[in-house]
């Protein structure tokens, strides 16, 4: 078995006893019409281990905190979709260019008080940042969670992510990429 392939199981075991906040159970799956609608959508194809959660393990409702965001459709009185989320994004950086959002940075968790988890679907490393929109300006709103995605899987199902109570005071380094990712929007 390949170390994805464990990863995989690893997460999926502890997604299926484990509810983040708001979630009361573990979604189905989606199927691969669904991931295709999804990039068909955002222009951009999902990172092959990103579509494997949403296609083996649930349509969001497990992970860190309120869990993965589910991939095209909202639960009732739920979190937006994460396609929709996206696309949300990208459609606010037009409005407002101070604020830009990066082109296949795919938001994939809500922390809650806006912030979010994302993954960068144009990284050969799927790395996975975190969005804080309370700082002062976008520059100052964008680090690296994990250098990958698979490392932050590992760290949830092993318990060691900065929002763990063991990991307090864990620095999280600023993504400094987000002016050369984000080509001036033009408004429509």
């Amino acid at each position: 078995m390949t170390e994805i392939e464990q990863l995989l199981t690893r997460v999926a075991d502890k997604a299926r006893n484990t509810r983040p906040w708001g979630w009361t159970s573990l979604p189905e799956p989606v199927d691969a019409a669904a991931v295709a609608r999804a990039e068909a959508a955002l222009g951009f194809r999902l990172p092959p281990l990103l579509a494997d959660l949403y296609l083996r393990i649930g349509d969001g409702g497990f992970g860190p905190e309120y869990g993965l965001l589910p991939l095209l459709d909202s639960p009732p009185a739920g979190e937006p979709a994460a396609v929709t989320q996206y696309l949300a994004n990208r459609e606010s950086a037009r409005q407002d260019p101070d604020w830009p959002w990066p082109e296949g940075v795919l938001p994939i968790s809500h922390w809650g008080c806006a912030m979010y988890a994302c993954v960068d679907c144009r990284s050969p490393h799927t790395t996975v940042l975190l969005f804080e929109p309370n700082a002062d300006d976008a520059d100052e709103a964008w680090y690296v969670d994990a250098p990958s995605l698979e490392g932050w899987l590992r760290a949830w199902v092993d318990g060691t992510g900065w929002y763990e109570e063991a990991s307090e005071g864990m620095e999280m380094a600023p993504w400094t990429d987000l002016r050369i990712r984000t080509a001036p929007i033009q408004a429509s």
